[in-house]
């Protein structure tokens, strides 16, 4: 994530927190994630990995495509591939464009993401619960666990769920997956 990104990002961070009139100590707790490690991104000091970000949506109750989206710039009918948020955890091996990003204007949204081999990205709790999720396998295969149940998936299979608890996305040693995820 770029530079101004990250700090564009920490600010966005802080501000919500501050809304809620909230200490960093009271996000920890309800977040689970470390005061020290809540600082430093509110600080712009590191750019939170995916599972950081996964735990202070659920806190702040929104998607994380829209918590990433309030960074980016206002609303454009087109969107350019080349002017399409990329954002990556290098930590885990896992990269999402918004093809289509949240926007106030429009209830859904389209994100690409490509999960590495041998990667699994986990989830607590949704952001919001009852998100309505189509994900659409293009290349690879995906292990998708919502609420408990487990979906295997290769290309060209849709697995349409609404979001109420619990996630994990798994992809195996000799391959990663390749994805769209359209949220409403």
């Amino acid at each position: 994530m770029p530079a101004a990104h990250t700090q564009r990002l920490a600010d966005h961070l802080k501000a919500l927190r501050r809304e809620r009139d909230w200490p960093l100590d009271r996000l920890a707790e309800l977040s689970g994630v470390s005061r020290a490690t809540l600082s430093r991104v509110e600080n712009a000091e590191v750019s939170p990995t995916t599972e950081v970000l996964g735990r202070l949506c659920a806190a702040f109750e929104i998607r994380m495509s829209r918590l990433l989206s309030m960074v980016e710039a206002e609303f454009r009918p087109v969107v350019r591939r080349t002017e399409q948020a990329v954002w990556t955890d290098p930590q885990i091996g896992f990269t999402r464009r918004a093809v289509s990003p949240s926007s106030p204007q429009l209830a859904a949204e389209v994100l690409d993401c490509l999960l590495e081999p041998n990667t699994t990205v986990s989830y607590d709790t949704p952001p919001a619960g009852g998100l309505e999720h189509h994900l659409v396998i293009l290349d690879g295969q995906l292990e998708v666990t919502v609420d408990g149940a487990a979906h295997m998936l290769t290309p060209g299979d849709c697995l349409r769920y609404k979001l109420l608890g619990s996630s994990s996305f798994r992809t195996f040693e000799a391959v990663g997956a390749r994805y769209f995820l359209f949220l409403v």
